[in-house]
């Protein structure tokens, strides 16, 4: 048993291996990999039990799909027939900027469409206790000439960019991945998406200048809905593409590049015509709701990003920001429910327009606790120690100094010094960096929410910046990214079943 222990950390070192001269900007100590602990946490108990009540195996293939407005993220899993399943959904405990695709670098937004997760973009040194990189910008980001670096899904409940999870849930996500990966799987695919594309939600969100790229997406999300298999992703014409194959007569596969026009190529007709009945379903019922005058969700209005309800109801003042209900009274109720993990005291919550001036820092509730007690000693040595950690990671930084908001700024103007030491007590991570690098011209329809709104919305104070997990800040510079990272754009599952192999999904984009 020992044997078979070390046999899988040395494993482990060597799928890893290759991470931490990527992401963490320094030589890596095989050896430390081996042995690193939170990146060799066990899938929990509990966990294993859900597979094999869903008759999957442990290393079977998985799959990722996040919603911002819902604040949620869900880890999908391949069962013995070859199909996806859900597997667990979790609560995201926060994510930055609003509703919408990333554009450029320091834009604070939080990436959205279909990305690729190879073992590279795992980190196990992350100084967000573990994390891994969502792949952004792929190749229909860099057509548009969107901008931006080390955009992660890691611990630590901070964002700037970023999805931030509970350390407790990014240690069992990063588990389920590393298991996928020693199944054979060569990368798992991310999928982020503005909210669950309902009809519902597509009518509030009507008048939303993002609606077309949208609308883009959500054909990759319905591919999903009516397979459960994990959509083939192709991009050509600044455009994305799913499940294509070679068309009718064609003696070769096609070939696809986003910038170039599209080549010849079909969908298959069980997919397509699913797809085409649930399409005209939705937009059916999408006309409905909007003749009947559903209301029209309100734009951004200073508030940064959401937080899920569950976490929101244990930070005193918080709000859920552009997460999906559970204000007010609804967070009181969930506030008697235990937290899905641990909850830095330092955490820089959604403020409503009117709280931008306060603290960023609020402290946890008192009688907060973790969803696992197995990983509650973990979580508060990383807490206790981040600071200089981080310190470590980024030595070239020089501290911030604090934010002063509109309140405090006013007080110290009229002598009242207290209420500006208060603000002044925090010390609060550096505020973005401006971009080095501008985004080319966009289409109307792709310009960010943030764009149409920066000369309304009042100023807010700086967030925790989201992991760069290298010297250099995520914002500081747009990071070259290496070549065989920019190749392996869009990689999928290692199925079970062969009928639906890696070689026949993907040969578009070797």
């Amino acid at each position: 048993m020992i044997n078979r222990t070390l046999v899988r950390a040395l494993i482990t070192s060597v799928a890893l291996a290759a991470t931490g001269a990527l992401l963490a900007g320094c030589e890596v100590d095989e050896a430390a990999l081996a042995t690193n602990a939170k990146a060799n946490q066990p899938v929990p108990p509990k966990l294993i039990a859900a597979m094999v009540e869903k008759d999957m195996d442990l290393q079977s293939p998985i799959l990722v799909r996040l919603f911002k407005q819902e604040a949620e993220l869900e880890v999908w899993k391949q069962n013995r027939s070859g199909k996806f399943e859900l597997l667990k959904t979790y609560p995201i405990c926060r994510w930055s900027g609003d509703l919408g695709p990333k554009v450029r670098e320091g834009d604070r937004q939080a990436p959205e469409g279909f990305y690729s997760i190879s073992p590279a973009q795992m980190n196990p040194q992350s100084a967000y206790y573990l994390s891994f990189n969502t792949g952004y910008p792929n190749a229909y980001d860099r057509a548009l000439g969107h901008t931006g670096s080390e955009l992660m899904v890691h611990g630590d409940c901070s964002s700037r960019g970023c999805y931030a999870m509970t350390d407790e849930q990014i240690a069992e996500i990063y588990a389920l991945g590393r298991e996928s990966f020693f199944g054979g799987q060569k990368a798992f695919q991310f999928e982020a998406f503005p909210f669950h594309m309902t009809p519902v939600n597509m009518a509030k969100h009507r008048n939303n200048p993002n609606m077309p790229f949208w609308r883009m997406i959500k054909e990759g999300y319905d591919h999903f809905e009516i397979t459960h298999q994990e959509p083939k992703v192709d991009f050509c014409e600044k455009h994305y593409v799913f499940d294509a194959v070679r068309a009718p007569n064609a003696t070769r596969d096609p070939v696809f590049n986003a910038a170039a026009k599209c080549p010849a190529y079909a969908i298959p007709d069980e997919i397509a015509n699913a797809v085409k009945q649930k399409q005209e379903q939705d937009e059916a019922e999408f006309n409905k709701l909007a003749a009947k005058g559903t209301p029209v969700a309100k734009l951004n209005t200073g508030i940064d990003g959401g937080m899920n309800p569950i976490f929101a109801s244990h930070v005193p003042g918080a709000s859920t920001g552009l997460s999906e209900g559970g204000d007010g009274q609804g967070l009181s109720l969930l506030s008697m429910s235990r937290a899905p993990g641990t909850i830095p005291g330092t955490v820089n919550p959604p403020r409503a327009p009117w709280q931008q001036g306060d603290e960023p820092a609020v402290a946890v509730a008192a009688s907060q606790a973790p969803a696992s007690g197995k990983n509650t000693q973990a979580a508060n040595t990383q807490i206790a120690s981040a600071a200089p950690a981080q310190a470590a990671t980024a030595p070239s930084q020089a501290a911030a100094p604090p934010s002063e908001g509109f309140f405090s700024s006013l007080a110290r103007k009229v002598g009242l010094g207290a209420a500006a030491d208060t603000a002044a007590s925090t010390t609060p991570p550096a505020p973005d960096a401006k971009p080095k690098t501008a985004a080319k011209p966009l289409p109307k329809a792709f310009k960010p929410a943030e764009t149409r709104q920066a000369e309304s919305k009042p100023a807010r104070p700086p967030l925790k910046p989201s992991v760069t997990d290298s010297p250099a800040t995520a914002d500081a510079a747009v990071a070259a990214a290496p070549a065989a990272q920019q190749n392996n754009l869009v990689a999928g599952a290692q199925p079970i079943v062969q009928s639906n192999s890696f070689d026949n999904r993907f040969s578009a984009v070797k």
